[in-house]
């Protein structure tokens, strides 16, 4: 089978890509330059908004397993508890913050990727790349080329796909150095919070820092501090000073002196399993991407890891091309389309880059109006694609979700044959568009309007027909008797609303029409 799309970089936003891509039945090949996958703990932190996504890619259960619930953080000053977060959302949201090492989260997206048939071949990189308006053509480091329609650069802060399309990445670089370790220590505080704490010299101005990340495992956790002179390195000669520095790993003396100094209470650090010292830059890409060339994740943006933004950021970048680039490979995309991942990405990403630095000087939350503001932001539920060339305009009506914001779920549905109480999101197959028609009259019309979507979307589009009471139609029929659904939709009679393969609202009419639907839908199909 030859690959109609390469992907560069196996990390979760390649992999993330690849499993995508399987999952629409598109041929993909992943490759890594790494003989093996690194077994650090980098990324620990999966957002609400992730683990829905996890949902529809089939390995929310295995993530869950694996995992440990986050359940807030606790603020010292020379050694006094100054506050405390508790990180808890409305019940409307169905996922909670995890802690997972990233080596973890590889792991289970490689298994569901040979799942789906394909394997990552490493020991493999981009070398070069040349396109044109058919294709790509990527020079390999072991000499090879290979030819494929669209190519996703998904290779990290270092990227050499964002270098061979001579994208520019600016921003800058912080001035300090931190060192990383996975450790356990014997304290007393409790399970699943994290813990940040600092010292506070006479003139007012921090000077020491250590963040403990808690990780699955007995009192383990990822420690983060401020890097001693004896590690302590110039940069290296690549201008862009972001990750781990290739000098003298901390021992586990380096992070004890620490917790001797920063600890809310005498602990020893034992079984330290791997360690690092890391350094933090800010950048974004001008572009996420050139004609058939794309760079999600580290290659089109760091910053701080202040909140677990990073992994999470690219994750949905790697969602938002994915089903994109396989409607174009399958030959059903409206012209542009793929064009529209900058439009909708990049702004994600400037904002991201600007809330993580601005929280590590700060404070997570910081200008932020209200708790539960802050937190569905951490959680990555408040981003929207408004004003996005596939996005209908707003509902000046309705004061509920909007075209271009994440479909909310929705609990107490009812379905034929199922025993049980059923969520929303459960419909949503996450390959296709989803259209949910709310019946307030004639049944007719809802399936004559459906009948000519699915036509529009060539078949690429699930319907369901929404009502109060139970009906008889040929559509699927889900029960909304508790009206939840309709609460959280803002449903006022006979409507429409069409959810993206990502879990965003596109379009929202009332009264439902079917030439307003199909006009819709020529946005994304051809």
């Amino acid at each position: 089978m030859s690959a109609e799309v390469l992907v560069a970089g196996a990390g979760p936003i390649g992999l993330t890509a690849a499993i995508e891509l399987r999952r629409r039945g598109i041929a993909t090949r992943i490759i890594d330059p790494l003989l093996e996958p690194p077994q650090y703990a980098k990324a620990v932190g999966v957002q609400p908004r992730t683990l829905e996504l996890f949902e529809n890619m089939g390995v929310l259960k295995t993530i869950l397993d694996a995992s440990i619930e986050m359940r807030g953080q606790i603020m010292f000053q020379n050694g006094v508890e100054t506050g405390r977060i508790e990180l808890s959302l409305p019940p409307d949201v169905p996922y909670w913050f995890i802690g997972l090492p990233q080596y973890e989260t590889e792991r289970i997206l490689t298994e569901r990727l040979a799942e789906l048939g394909t394997v990552v071949e490493r020991g493999v990189g981009i070398a070069g790349l040349e396109q044109d308006d058919d294709g790509v053509t990527a020079t390999l480091s072991d000499g090879s080329t290979a030819a494929v329609r669209y190519l996703i650069g998904c290779d990290g802060a270092h990227s050499v796909v964002r270098k061979q399309l001579g994208l520019s990445f600016e921003g800058g670089a912080f001035a300090e150095g931190y060192m990383l370790g996975d450790v356990e220590v014997d304290w007393s505080l409790p399970t699943g919070y994290g813990v940040r704490s600092t010292h506070t010299a006479d003139d007012g101005s921090s000077d020491d820092l250590l963040v403990a990340i808690p990780l699955p495992g007995h009192k383990r956790y990822r420690m983060s501090m401020l890097v001693p002179e004896e590690l302590s390195e110039p940069a290296s000669g690549d201008s862009i000073v972001h990750g781990f520095t290739g000098g003298p790993a901390p021992e586990l003396r380096h992070i004890q002196a620490v917790l001797d100094r920063l600890s809310p209470e005498p602990t020893t650090a034992s079984n330290l399993r791997w360690s690092s010292v890391f350094r933090i830059s800010h950048r974004i890409v001008d572009s996420y991407g050139r004609g058939r060339v794309f760079v999600a994740g580290d290659a089109a943006h760091i910053h701080p890891p202040t909140g677990a933004q990073g992994m999470n950021t690219g994750i949905q970048d790697a969602h938002n091309i994915a089903w994109k680039v396989a409607l174009a490979v399958r030959g059903v995309a409206a012209p542009g389309l793929t064009d529209t991942y900058d439009a909708e990405r990049r702004p994600v990403g400037e904002e991201i880059v600007g809330m993580t630095v601005r929280n590590a000087r700060e404070g997570i939350g910081a200008g932020e109006n209200s708790f539960e503001t802050a937190m569905r932001r951490q959680a990555q539920l408040l981003i929207s694609y408004a004003g996005s060339p596939i996005v209908s305009a707003a509902d000046e009506e309705s004061a509920t979700v909007q075209p271009g914001e994440r479909a909310p779920d929705a609990r107490g549905l009812r379905r034929d044959s199922v025993a049980y109480p059923i969520r929303l999101f459960e419909l949503f197959d996450g390959t296709k568009h989803t259209l949910l028609l709310y019946a307030d009259g004639s049944i007719d019309e809802s399936e004559s309007l459906a009948a000519a979507a699915v036509d529009a979307a060539h078949g690429l589009l699930d319907v369901y027909l929404i009502v109060s009471s139970p009906v008889d139609s040929v559509l699927p029929v889900i029960v909304d008797a508790a009206g939840e659904l309709a609460k959280a939709y803002g449903i006022d009679g006979q409507s429409a609303f069409v959810v993206r393969p990502d879990g965003y609202l596109s379009h929202r009419e009332s009264p439902a029409t079917t030439e307003g639907v199909l006009a819709h839908l020529k946005r994304t199909f051809a």
